[in-house]
């Protein structure tokens, strides 16, 4: 697969996962009690760690462990 079509296919894939991302931040928002210390903590989680799953995708969109 060229490098042009894994970055395609990458950026679908964070495009699908970000969607059920944030889906789930606010899924998971909804079933805890009110207060701004909790939106405070589950958005700033939500924001910050979105980026630790997608890493392997990444990494593979720019070519993998290929030498060079």
């Amino acid at each position: 697969m060229g490098p042009r079509t894994r970055r395609f296919v990458a950026m679908l894939g964070v495009l699908a996962f970000l969607t059920f991302w944030i889906w789930g931040a606010i899924a998971l928002r909804g079933v805890l009690p009110p207060g701004q210390l909790i939106d405070f903590i589950v958005y700033a989680v939500a924001g910050i760690g979105w980026g630790v799953p997608l890493y392997p995708l990444f990494k593979w969109a720019e070519g993998g462990n290929k030498p060079g």
